[in-house]
């Protein structure tokens, strides 16, 4: 035999045991208006013992709001990623916002299915990261769903949140460059226009910005990029960057987990860090602090970026008309023991 479900309580349930009006049930429920601390605590232990659910995403339907927003990643296989998801959904909770999650990848497809959904009324607002204006639905901002895009993509077309990213690679080459590196390796450098990224374009002008400041031509042998930017790429442009048998004494790696695989090559092939070359990252994830040695890196606030994020988009919701606002935050270098001291240099 099949077992049969109880009837789901109904605010009529709750008021009838608690012995007040449905209406004063609704209220407690949404907050919407003062109760009496005596009559809630009442309320509240009947729907304990009645094991009542309020159906919330019903009354936000019928105020055109589902309660949802979505989020698109474009890898969430990084450690950046995960982390930067961890933030942003904890801060939407607080905000009693559920959080739809997407990765993009390269598809350019994937955004436009987030958008048919938004307008489908299945989510209130998008926190979009898009890795090149050119594919991006961004481009038709004026037909979208309240957006926020985050990242190194440049536009004025929607509210956006970003650290710069090119002044941040700079700085990153100017510390190797304060130790005494000349020989600057990039990984994850590509200016290609038909296949770079808005980040690897933006923070390769930065490595090259403080390299003319120091009056260092640029080597295009020095700069490689393997897909997708992973521990497992860095890894392999490493190896590529030997294979070229160029002398290098720093590595300016454009995430975090190419520094990790690039740290990885260095050691198989006997070449000491920091000894004889240095090494520095970027986004300060978690495992920089314990590599071996500890990875220097750029680091920003994810708490803050998040926050940051929800507080433009909750205000796009209320607002569609404002004009679009641009939020830069603050960015540091953490130094570590993978920049310790003036570098001997890799010499083949």
């Amino acid at each position: 035999m099949t077992a049969t479900l109880p009837p789901r309580a109904t605010m009529k349930d709750v008021a009838a045991l608690a012995g007040v009006s449905p209406k004063t049930v609704s209220n407690v429920v949404t907050g919407t208006v003062a109760v009496r601390e005596e009559t809630r605590a009442k309320v509240e232990a009947a729907m304990l013992q009645l094991d009542f659910v309020p159906n919330l995403s019903a009354r936000g339907l019928r105020k055109g709001r589902s309660g949802i927003i979505a989020l698109a990643l474009p890898d969430l296989a990084t450690a950046y990623s995960a982390e930067l998801l961890h933030r942003i959904v904890a801060a939407a909770h607080e905000r009693g916002l559920a959080v739809l999650i997407e990765e993009t990848a390269a598809e350019p497809q994937r955004e436009k299915e987030l958008l048919s959904r938004a307008r489908s009324h299945l989510i209130d607002g998008l926190i979009l990261n898009p890795i090149r204006l050119e594919d991006s639905v961004i481009r038709y901002a004026d037909r979208l769903p309240p957006l926020v895009v985050i990242g190194e993509v440049e536009q004025n077309r929607a509210d956006h949140v970003r650290i710069d990213s090119r002044l941040a690679a700079a700085d990153a080459t100017r510390h190797v460059l304060s130790r005494g590196a000349r020989k600057i390796a990039v990984i994850g450098a590509d200016d290609d226009a038909a296949v770079a990224t808005a980040t690897s374009r933006l923070r390769l002008e930065g490595v090259h910005d403080a390299l003319r400041e120091a009056g260092i031509p640029r080597d295009p042998r020095l700069e490689v990029n393997r897909l997708p930017w992973s521990m497992a790429s860095g890894a392999e442009a490493a190896r590529v960057l030997l294979s070229r048998q160029v002398p290098f004494d720093a590595v300016v790696a454009l995430t975090d987990s190419l520094a990790l695989g690039v740290l990885h090559t260095l050691h198989d092939h006997g070449i000491r860090v920091p000894d004889d070359v240095i090494v520095t990252g970027f986004d300060d994830v978690e495992f920089s602090e314990f590599t071996s040695p500890s990875l220097t890196s750029v680091a920003f606030d994810r708490r803050a970026f998040a926050e940051a994020a929800l507080g433009l988009l909750e205000s796009r919701m209320q607002d569609r008309a404002a004009p679009t606002r641009s939020l830069t935050l603050a960015h540091r270098l953490l130094e570590r023991a993978s920049t310790a001291h003036t570098p001997a240099g890799y010499h083949p």
